[in-house]
C-alpha cells in the first residue's frame, strides 16, 4: 500500500481554526468529547433492540415462520445500528476517554461478527487516512462488479449496477463473516500493519475465537433451538445478515459514493491539497435535521464532521456543525449536504446509473492528481 502524503503547507489556518473553535465550544460548555448519557442510554436500547428478538427466537417455541423472519429481520436491523452507533465510536476511540471502557463496548463487533483489529485497520487506518483515493480505500473498494467514479474502467454489465446493487450490497457484510477477515490478516501483515510473529498468530487466534463464538451463539444454537427445520433457519440468518448488509451500505456509500464526493487517482505519494481538505472533498452530510436518523445511525450522516473529528463521539456533532459549516466558509472550503436520508440515496443511485451509462459522468468531480 502507497502511503500518500498530504501537503502540510495547505489550509494551515483554517485547519488550526477550526481545532481552536470546537475546543473552544467545549470547554466553554463544560463539555468532555466522549459519550454521554444519552449515548449510555441509546447503548443499552440498541443492545434490546438486537437481543431481545433472539431470546425470543431461542426460547419462545415459535413455530409460524412470517413471525420467525420478522424476528429475523428486526435483528438484522438493530446488528446494523449497533454497528454504526455503539461499535463504530468504540472502536474509534470516542466512546470513551477510558481505554478498558472503549475495548469492552468494542466487543460490540464480536456479536456482529466481524474482528475489530482488521475493522480498525480497514476503517480508522486506511479508510479515514485515504478516503477515497482509488486502490488503497477499501471502504469503497468496488471490484469490477461496480464503477464508482470516471477513473475506474467501464463494463458492459455496469449499465445495470444501479438494478443489482442492492443485491451486492448484502454481500459484504457476508464476506465479514466468513472469509474476509482471515484474508486481510494475512494482507495486512504483509503490509506490516500487522507485525509478523507473536502479534500476526495472537490476532488469528483472536480472530478464529471470535468467529466460533459468533456461531456457535448466533448460527448453530438457532439451528439447533428453533423447532422448524434447520435449513430454514439458516436461510432466515443469511437474510437477516442480508438486511444488515444493506442498511450499513446505504449509510456508507451515501456519504462516500455521490456525485458530489470526489475520487483520486493518484501519481507518485504526494497529495497537493490538505488531509482536512481531502476530507471536505470527499465526504457528504444528509439528513442533519432528522433526529431519529442521526439516532439510529450513530451521527454517521455527520460524515463531515465525523471524518474531520473521529475522536469525538457522535452526539456531539450536531452541535459542531454550524462550527465547522461557518469555518469552510470563511476560508472558501466545501462544505457537501443534502437534505434528507432518501435525497442521499437517490443520488447514489443515480450516479450508479450515470456511471453504468456514460463513459464521463460530468455530475461527478473526477481529480487526477500527478506529482513527480
Amino acid at each position: 500500500m502507497i502511503r500518500y502524503k498530504f501537503s502540510k503547507k495547505q489550509d494551515q489556518e483554517f485547519t488550526a481554526t477550526l481545532r481552536s473553535r470546537v475546543n473552544a465550544y467545549f470547554q466553554e460548555n463544560n463539555l468532555n468529547r466522549d459519550a454521554n448519557s444519552t449515548m449510555v442510554i441509546k447503548s443499552i436500547c440498541l443492545f434490546t433492540w438486537y437481543l431481545a428478538p433472539f431470546f425470543v427466537l431461542i426460547f419462545s417455541g415459535i413455530t409460524s415462520l412470517p413471525i420467525l423472519m420478522a424476528l429475523w429481520v428486526v435483528m438484522g436491523l438493530g446488528k446494523a445500528f449497533i454497528g454504526t452507533a455503539v461499535m463504530h465510536d468504540s472502536l474509534h476511540g470516542s466512546y470513551s476517554n477510558s481505554k478498558k471502557v472503549n475495548f469492552w463496548m468494542g466487543l460490540s463487533a464480536m456479536i456482529i461478527g466481524v474482528d475489530s483489529l482488521i475493522w480498525k485497520i480497514q476503517h480508522n487506518v486506511i479508510h479515514h487516512t485515504y478516503t477515497n483515493i482509488e486502490h488503497t480505500d477499501e471502504d469503497i473498494l468496488p471490484r469490477f462488479v461496480f464503477r464508482f467514479s470516471n477513473n475506474q474502467p467501464k463494463m458492459w454489465f455496469h449499465r445495470f449496477q444501479h438494478l443489482y446493487a442492492p443485491i451486492f450490497y448484502c454481500v459484504p457484510l457476508l464476506e465479514w463473516l466468513t472469509t474476509k477477515d482471515f484474508l486481510k490478516a494475512f494482507d495486512y501483515k504483509k503490509m506490516r500493519l500487522i507485525k509478523p510473529g507473536a502479534e500476526f498468530r495472537k490476532e488469528l487466534a483472536a480472530i478464529i475465537a471470535r468467529k466460533f463464538f459468533y456461531y456457535i451463539f448466533f448460527v448453530a444454537v438457532p439451528m439447533l433451538v428453533i423447532p422448524i427445520p434447520a435449513w430454514i433457519t439458516l436461510v432466515m440468518i443469511l437474510v437477516s445478515s442480508g438486511v444488515t448488509g444493506i442498511m450499513l451500505a446505504m449509510i456508507f456509500q451515501t456519504a462516500h459514493v455521490v456525485p458530489s464526493a470526489a475520487f483520486y487517482e493518484i501519481e507518485g505519494e504526494e497529495v497537493d491539497h490538505s488531509w482536512s481538505a481531502h476530507q471536505l472533498l470527499t465526504t457528504c452530510n444528509y439528513g442533519m435535521n432528522d433526529k431519529i436518523l442521526s439516532w439510529l445511525v450513530g451521527g454517521l450522516n455527520y460524515q463531515v464532521e465525523h471524518h474531520l473529528f473521529p475522536d469525538i463521539c457522535h452526539v456531539h456533532y450536531p452541535a459542531i456543525a454550524p462550527i465547522v459549516q461557518q469555518t469552510t466558509k470563511e476560508y472558501g472550503l466545501p462544505y457537501y449536504a443534502v437534505d434528507t436520508f432518501g435525497d442521499a440515496v437517490a443520488s447514489h443511485f443515480h450516479m450508479l446509473k450515470q456511471l453504468g451509462k456514460q463513459e464521463v459522468y460530468e455530475g461527478q468531480p473526477a481529480y487526477f492528481v500527478a506529482k513527480a
